[in-house]
């Protein structure tokens, strides 16, 4: 197990809530951040803050060193084979949003989805199917939250142009089978889109080893702020595809007549960009490279499953998704609505989640409304455990 004083390295921790300690179990809405970070960010606009890439003078070269240098730690975070290939974005909707807008597809063709998407994996594509007149197909997943593998290998067809595919479901934490999936789709000529909003924080990112096409991620999931994202792509890919955006930065020569466009990444960077963002997201990374991600993954496997045991004895209770889950875990009690459950258990100073968490479909698979979520970090503990535990069984018995 993680060593319990990583807590002191996050102020917000330090905070109590009526008149109870924080237990903060919330990490797969947004993970809260470290001094490291925290510093990051201030002293950007203390010492450095400037626009980038166009000014000669002191500032502007500090603040571009600095947004690049942000750019290599996260290429080499997530095994990229260049820093061309890393596109920063507001997060990992925007990533979906811009890959399915750069997309063409035409009557006919096929996008492949999954029922455990977030929203954001699922709205774009809906969007992209009714502008070309493409279909939308969804693999289904059994009473785990676990894909039909059998029905994905039967839905894929020379009509599949487009995959996209949560890595790990943020509603039940499972862990789907990027590589083997990704693959399998491969053969058909398709087009792979990966969403790692809830791996990165987990797990180890191997981009060239994932063989997808594209992957999105959130900053504010693995301890940067909000606001910052990165979508990688295959950088003869994108070299291939249109821009996004028109604006600032992403042109090489514009003339009333015509504009030729620049290089990626910046060819999908119009405007002035999150620069303070960029920076605090490596400085995250960094902190997370420090801990070592294989330390973290089974830290938080350990907490998860001490709180599936405890909470299974709870009676009424059901838990959702698969007993390998990462991150999350959802639950439901017999006779108790969701919201206030979540809303007993933070009178008592835990904080989760309640509601359908962007999954509607998903929801709507298992005939609920939403569930109950815990979700882990690395600076959670064994006494968090045992404090949200502690605190679904009051709940319950003044719900019942």
């Amino acid at each position: 197990m993680l060593p319990a004083s990583l807590k002191s390295d996050f102020p917000i921790l330090g905070k109590s809530v009526n008149d109870r300690p924080l237990v903060y179990l919330d990490n797969a809405a947004t993970s809260q951040k470290p001094r490291a970070v925290l510093d990051a960010s201030r002293h950007y606009y203390e010492a450095v803050n400037s626009n980038i890439h166009r000014g000669t003078h002191f500032l502007a070269r500090a603040a571009t060193a600095a947004h690049e240098a942000a750019r290599e730690t996260i290429a080499t975070h997530i095994h990229a084979a260049s820093s061309d290939e890393v596109i920063f974005t507001s997060g990992a909707t925007e990533g979906v949003n811009l890959v399915s807008d750069i997309l063409s597809l035409s009557a006919g063709d096929e996008i492949l989805i999954s029922t455990l998407e977030h929203h954001a994996n699922i709205v774009p594509w809906q969007m992209l199917a009714q502008r070309s007149g493409a279909k939308l197909v969804v693999i289904p997943c059994d009473e785990n939250g676990v894909l039909d593998q059998n029905a994905f290998t039967n839905l894929l067809s020379e009509k599949t142009k487009i995959f996209a595919l949560t890595w790990i479901s943020n509603a039940f934490g499972t862990v789907n089978p990027v590589r083997e999936m990704t693959a399998a789709a491969k053969k058909y000529g398709a087009i792979v889109l990966i969403d790692a909003a809830q791996a990165i924080p987990h797990l180890n990112i191997d981009v060239r080893d994932l063989g997808a096409d594209f992957l999105v991620f959130s900053g504010h999931k693995v301890y940067a702020p909000t606001g910052i994202g990165v979508l990688w792509g295959k950088l003869d890919l994108l070299k291939s595809l249109p821009p996004w955006k028109g604006g600032g930065e992403m042109i090489k020569q514009v003339t009333f007549e015509g504009t030729t466009y620049n290089d990626p990444p910046f060819k999908y960077e119009a405007g002035t960009p999150n620069i303070e963002g960029a920076i605090a997201l490596a400085a995250a990374l960094e902190y997370v490279k420090s801990i070592g991600i294989d330390a973290i993954h089974d830290h938080e496997q350990k907490l998860i499953a001490a709180a599936a045991e405890a909470l299974s004895e709870i009676p009424g209770i059901r838990l959702y998704g698969p007993s390998d889950r990462i991150g999350a875990l959802s639950f439901a009690i017999e006779g108790v609505h969701h919201y206030d459950l979540g809303t007993l258990i933070d009178q008592m100073g835990v904080a989760v989640r309640t509601g359908h968490h962007c999954c509607q479909p998903l929801m709507s698979r298992f005939g609920i409304t939403g569930t109950t979520r815990a979700s882990f970090a690395l600076y959670n503990t064994m006494e968090d455990i045992e404090s949200l535990a502690t605190a679904v069984k009051k709940a319950a018995a003044m719900l019942r």
